[in-house]
C-alpha cells in the first residue's frame, strides 16, 4: 500500500518557560524589541485589570454574567495587534482583549455584559462583530465576511477566535471547509484553553492537536503556544499577510491554559485539580513576557507598579461612565422587530415602561 498525502503540524514558541527551552533557535526582530513589546505588556495587564473589576461588579450585581479571559491574555492581544484596523474581527464572548485593542472600549464591554445592547456598537470598530455565545457559529459568519471580501477584490481579511469546545461542532468544519474551497482569506485562532466549560480537551476529541483538524479542509494548520504573546503576534501576522495576499485561509491552534472559571455562573473548583491550576500559573503570558523584558533590560518592579496602577486608574474611570449612563428606554427590546407592532407587543411595552418609570 502507497501513500497518498502526509502531513505535518508545527508548534512554535520563542519565550522561555520555567524548566524548558524555546523551540525556536531564531525568533522575529520583534523578540529583541521593547519598543514594539511593552504595547503589547501593557494591553495584557490591562485586560487583567479590567478582569478583576468586572468580576467584582458581578459579584455586587452592577453587570450578569462575565467571562474572564485570565491566563490567556497573550492570544487575544497577539491575534489583534498583528490585524489592520480595515480587517474585521469575529469573536467569541472571551475576547475583550482583542477587542480592545481594536479599539473597542472598557465601556462598552461593560454595557454588553451588563445587558445592555448598547455596548455591542462599537465606536471605533463599527465593522468588527459582537460576541458570539453560540458556540462555532461565527466561523460560519467570519467565512462568508471572508468571501465578501474576496467577491469585492478588497486586501481585507476576517479573523475568527473560538475556544476549543467549539472545534467539536458541525458550524465550525463547515465555516472552514467553505473557506479553504473557497480560497477565502480567513484566519481562524484556537483559544485551546484545555477546557470546554467542564469537559476537558482530552475528553473533547481523539486528535493529537486541534491544528490538524486544517488538513481536511485543505488548509494550513499549525500549534503555537498561546501564553507566548511573541508567538502568537509573528505567526498569526504571517497567516493574516498571506490571505490578504490571495493565499487562502489558516488555521491556528494557540495552547495555553483558562486560570479562571468559566465563567462567573461556575465554580471550576468542582471538576479541576488545584495542583494542576497552580503548575499552569508558571508559563502564564504577563509572566513570560515581564520576565523577558527584564532581560533585556526594558522592565522593573518600580515600571511594574506604575503600570498597574495606571491600568487600574483606567479601568476605574471606565467603571465610571459605564454606571454612570442612564438605562436605555424599555421601547429598545421592542425596536426593529416589526413595521407594525402587534397587540401582545404593545400590551408587554406598556408594561416594561409601568416598570421602568420609577427608576428613571
Amino acid at each position: 500500500m502507497g501513500t497518498v498525502a502526509s502531513f505535518d503540524i508545527g508548534f512554535t514558541r520563542y519565550l522561555d518557560v520555567p524548566g524548558e527551552t524555546p523551540i525556536s533557535s531564531s525568533p522575529p526582530p520583534l523578540a529583541s524589541d521593547p519598543d514594539a513589546l511593552l504595547p503589547l505588556y501593557r494591553a495584557m495587564t490591562l485586560t487583567r485589570q479590567f478582569d478583576l473589576k468586572a468580576i467584582a461588579l458581578q459579584r455586587t450585581g452592577k453587570i450578569g454574567t462575565f467571562a474572564s479571559a485570565l491566563g490567556q491574555e497573550a492570544v487575544g492581544v497577539g491575534v489583534a495587534s498583528a490585524m489592520r484596523p480595515e480587517d474585521v474581527l469575529v469573536p467569541s464572548y472571551r475576547d475583550h482583549a482583542a477587542q480592545f485593542v481594536r479599539g473597542v472600549t472598557m465601556t462598552e464591554s461593560l454595557l454588553y455584559w451588563g445587558g445592555d445592547e448598547r455596548g455591542s456598537g462599537f465606536a471605533a470598530a463599527p465593522h468588527d462583530f459582537a460576541n458570539c455565545v453560540p458556540i462555532g457559529t461565527q466561523v460560519c459568519h467570519a467565512a462568508g465576511v471572508a468571501y465578501a471580501f474576496r467577491l469585492r477584490n478588497e486586501a481585507r481579511v476576517a479573523v475568527c477566535l473560538l475556544g476549543d469546545g467549539g472545534t467539536s461542532k458541525g458550524d465550525f468544519y463547515e465555516g472552514m471547509n467553505m473557506a479553504g474551497a473557497w480560497k477565502a482569506p480567513l484566519v481562524i485562532v484556537i483559544n485551546n484553553n484545555q477546557w470546554a466549560i467542564s469537559m476537558p480537551r482530552s475528553r473533547q476529541t481523539a486528535a493529537q492537536t486541534l491544528a490538524q483538524k486544517a488538513i481536511a479542509a485543505g488548509i494550513p494548520g499549525e500549534q503555537i503556544d498561546g501564553n507566548d504573546i511573541v508567538a502568537v503576534r509573528h505567526r498569526v501576522g504571517e497567516a493574516i499577510e498571506r490571505a490578504r495576499a490571495g493565499e487562502g485561509p489558516a488555521l491556528i491552534e494557540a495552547v495555553t491554559y483558562r486560570l479562571g472559571d468559566h465563567t462567573t455562573a461556575d465554580d471550576a473548583s468542582r471538576y479541576r485539580d488545584e495542583e494542576s491550576v497552580k503548575a499552569h500559573w508558571k508559563h502564564e503570558p504577563l509572566l513570560r513576557l515581564r520576565e523577558h523584558l527584564v532581560r533585556l533590560g526594558a522592565w522593573d518592579a518600580g515600571r511594574e507598579e506604575q503600570l498597574v496602577k495606571a491600568c487600574s486608574q483606567e479601568v476605574a474611570k471606565a467603571v465610571d461612565a459605564y454606571l454612570a449612563l442612564p438605562p436605555p428606554d424599555p421601547s429598545a427590546m421592542f425596536d426593529c422587530l416589526y413595521a407594525t407592532m402587534p397587540a401582545a407587543l404593545q400590551e408587554q411595552l406598556a408594561i416594561a415602561r409601568r416598570y421602568a418609570a420609577p427608576h428613571a
